[in-house]
């Protein structure tokens, strides 16, 4: 990771380097047992999985702001937002990303990029509408840190495999098949083929929720430490999570495929189990927040 003024993460680190590995090996298990299946169609899967990999690779940060509606602003068109990015890049002494926002009423942000001179960092026009400033620096403290860790990065790419074991499947499928009845795998083919998709996508799935988790951990820690201001992180997030109680569900559903990549999950009722959730508990959060300004204070009076 480049040198910036926000702390490392070794636990973080851990984590991410583990999802790859994991990752990384369920990828090649599906690759493997795809050509086994289908050995006709073997440069058909190799060169979509590989095209598959590298543009999502490249191109995760436009694929990502696309989908989001996110439109990229100048200074004079959003001076506050880049006010507050230039002084925080200067803080942890890292480069500036390109800056975005998203016209949407759902108060968010989120950090995309695969490192630190392509990243792009958003807020909606909910998020800046809502919050006072030291707020709203909390909050771009915390998405900044995602791009400093690299975290977003790894997201994007582990989160890839479910996508690619759907799109694998029915290239391997219509490989297979257009071969006809000559081919004896393709019955027992296409029995196990929905079945080792859902496995993979299972695996994929859970080991990024667990990383999801700890990543938002590691955000809320850094964010705070570099502002000095853990407090007002805990108010834009508390302000934030109560705010989309009240958006309508039909505009929440919309965005709810993104939720890992936000500062909070627009979808996270009561009967969603943690498991399954791509943020830690609100509670969570700000008793970690509440910790780390006790701490500030007690070294402040020190």
């Amino acid at each position: 990771m480049p040198h910036t003024r926000y702390p490392p993460d070794r636990g973080l680190t851990a984590r991410m380097v583990m999802t790859m590995f994991f990752i990384g090996l369920l990828y090649v298990v599906f690759i493997g047992v795809l050509l086994a299946l289908f050995k006709g169609a073997w440069l058909l899967i190799v060169i979509i999985a590989g095209g598959l990999f590298v543009a999502q690779f490249w191109f995760s940060d436009r694929i990502a702001a696309f989908s989001m509606g996110a439109r990229e602003v100048t200074p004079q068109q959003a001076p506050e937002l880049h006010g507050a990015v230039d002084r925080l890049c200067a803080l942890a002494d890292m480069p500036k990303p390109r800056v975005a926002i998203a016209d949407t009423d759902v108060p968010n942000a989120f950090a995309t990029g695969r490192n630190q001179r392509n990243a792009l960092v958003c807020a909606t026009t909910g998020l800046l509408r809502r919050l006072e400033p030291e707020e709203l620096e909390g909050v771009l403290a915390h998405e900044l840190s995602h791009v400093a860790h690299r975290d977003v990065a790894v997201m994007t790419i582990a989160s890839f495999l479910g996508v690619l074991a759907g799109i694998m499947t029915r290239a391997a499928l219509w490989g297979g098949l257009s071969r006809g009845s000559r081919n004896n795998n393709v019955g027992i083919a296409v029995l196990l083929i929905p079945l080792i998709s859902a496995v993979v996508y299972a695996i994929s799935f859970l080991l990024t929720r667990l990383l999801s988790r700890y990543r938002e951990l590691s955000a809320d820690r850094a964010g705070a430490l570099l502002t000095g201001r853990p407090s007002a992180l805990a108010a834009a997030l508390t302000k934030v999570t109560g705010q989309i109680a009240r958006i309508p569900t039909r505009d929440l559903r919309k965005v709810e495929p993104f939720n890992a990549f936000f500062f909070a999950p627009a979808l996270s009722g009561e009967s969603v189990s943690r498991l399954f959730s791509s943020h830690p508990p609100l509670e969570r959060r700000l008793d970690q927040l509440a910790r780390i300004s006790a701490q500030l204070g007690q070294a402040g009076r020190g």
